[in-house]
């Protein structure tokens, strides 16, 4: 066993308890510390001896402590985290795809809550949340002013509760309605597949789960059980937040060959700088057998597109990169979320932990998506009309904070004007029917990123974007 898999227990990239992530726990705790600046932590004892004897009612001194550990992580970047019981618990749980909770993915924009996609099947996708819902509020509480980990815990609960969302919608003139959910026990399901047409598949990873890479291999099975020539498979990874890393080394290695390289990680510790190849020690977690096994010849050869968009985060994102620079698929889409950095999870304790940011990770050529994503090798629009609102989405080149991103941003004017111009055609868009403003279903006969994605695969004409560029960061001030 690799010294990485010794130390590295469990990592994880992608959305974890709301999070878009990538994520290492480790075991081992770092054998020296830093030395520590005593004048400032003299001053941090001051205040907290203040707050105690002066503050105007009595405060519980335990989470006095534990906010200024929150609120130091949290200056970080926007995945650094404290974990205390509760969210720790809630963590462990998101990577088995069962918790209790409502089923969103969400992330933080303006001080309030963004829903970046509801998993399928949810009391939130039943209750009719859309991607770009902001959240407002949580039952009485206004979400404004709450950390993301604060915001998560009130959405939690036991199962059978009910929870009061407030929800503003922009796509609808900013309207602002409740909705009642009741929470249940999220069991996600993270593959499905479907036979497009005769010699053609379809299969979808919406998250890197723990029984991800079992799933993958069945619905792989039972596409070649019907289709035993299959001529062209695409992968769709569009709104796939990430999740589980050894799940995503794992779907590389079913169609690359064996020992080449899927991603590394470099950073200032030496357990950060690792590499994971198409191999089964660098994908087996905790495994008897490895499933990859199971699967036909075929499918390191079979034609492939890969389906992305700005939702494809982390796991994804490592997955769609290597497949594009070994050029085993054409990748197809829109650019990609920009999740490049790794985080450690460190217990603190038996029930505490620091997630804390320690490595960025690469594609096998050697390139960063931090902050940029992966850029399609053909760029397609949401719809056959185009692709109106993609200015306006959320990526991690926008977060407060992202890594390399520390000083300030000079506005581009250029950029600022079609945010506008598109907020004027989402001001129209409101004013249609709502069933007309509800996009068709991935996988389905009106899906027209797939529909272009078939006919990369047949060879066919493929009807490109024509508004849609390379994103690049904004440019910062001297």
């Amino acid at each position: 066993m690799s010294q990485k898999t010794k130390i590295a227990g469990w990592i994880a990239v992608g959305a974890l308890a709301g999070a878009l992530t990538t994520v290492s726990l480790q075991t081992v705790a770092r054998g020296t510390l830093a030395p520590l600046p005593l004048e400032e932590l003299q001053q941090l004892a001051a205040v907290f001896g203040m707050i105690k004897s002066d503050y105007v009612e009595p405060v519980d001194e335990k989470k006095l402590i534990t906010d200024a550990i929150s609120g130091m992580v949290a200056s970080l970047d926007p995945h650094s985290q404290y974990f205390d019981k509760k969210t720790f618990k809630e963590f462990r749980e998101g990577t088995t795809g069962r918790f209790v909770g409502v089923g969103i993915e969400i992330t933080q924009e303006d001080g309030l809550v963004r829903v970046v996609s509801p998993i399928e099947g949810s009391p939130a996708d039943r209750a009719g949340l859309k991607p770009g819902d902001l959240i407002t509020r949580v039952d009485d509480t206004a979400v404004k002013g709450l950390s993301l980990n604060e915001a998560v815990k009130r959405m939690r609960g036991e199962p059978g509760t009910k929870v009061l969302l407030t929800i503003l919608r922009r796509d609808e003139d900013n309207r602002t309605f409740p909705v009642s959910i009741t929470r249940e026990e999220i069991r996600t399901q993270s593959v499905k597949s479907k036979i497009i047409e005769p010699g053609y598949a379809w299969l979808r990873l919406s998250q890197f789960q723990e029984r991800t890479v079992d799933d993958f291999v069945a619905k792989v099975e039972d596409i070649y059980k019907r289709e035993p020539n299959l001529k062209g498979l695409v992968l769709d990874l569009r709104n796939d937040p990430g999740g589980l890393l050894d799940a995503a080394v794992a779907v590389s290695a079913a169609f690359l060959p064996e020992n080449v390289t899927v991603v590394s990680t470099n950073g200032q510790i030496e357990e950060s700088k690792s590499i994971y190849k198409t191999r089964p020690e660098d994908y087996l977690r905790r495994r008897g057998s490895d499933p990859l096994k199971r699967l036909p010849a075929a499918l390191k050869t079979v034609p492939m597109v890969v389906l992305v968009n700005e939702g494809s985060a982390s796991a994804s994102e490592i997955v769609a990169g290597a497949l594009q620079d070994h050029k085993r698929a054409v990748v197809m889409g829109s650019q990609t979320f920009g999740k490049g950095s790794v985080q450690t999870v460190r217990p603190l304790g038996p029930d505490t932990a620091l997630k804390i940011t320690t490595a960025r990770y690469y594609t096998p050529s050697g390139k960063t998506i931090q902050a940029k994503g992966i850029v399609p090798d053909i760029m397609i629009d949401d719809t056959a009309e185009g692709s109106p609102f993609a200015v306006l989405r959320m990526r991690e080149a926008d977060l407060d904070k992202h890594l390399g991103g520390s000083e300030p941003e000079v506005k581009d004017p250029a950029l600022s004007k079609e945010r506008e111009a598109a907020l004027q055609r989402l001001e129209e868009e409101s004013r249609k029917p709502a069933s007309q403003r509800r996009p068709p279903e991935y996988g389905s006969d009106k899906d027209f990123p797939l529909l272009q994605a078939l006919a990369k695969l047949k060879g066919q004409p493929v009807k490109v974007s024509k508004t849609l560029v390379e994103r690049k960061d904004e440019p910062k001030a001297e």
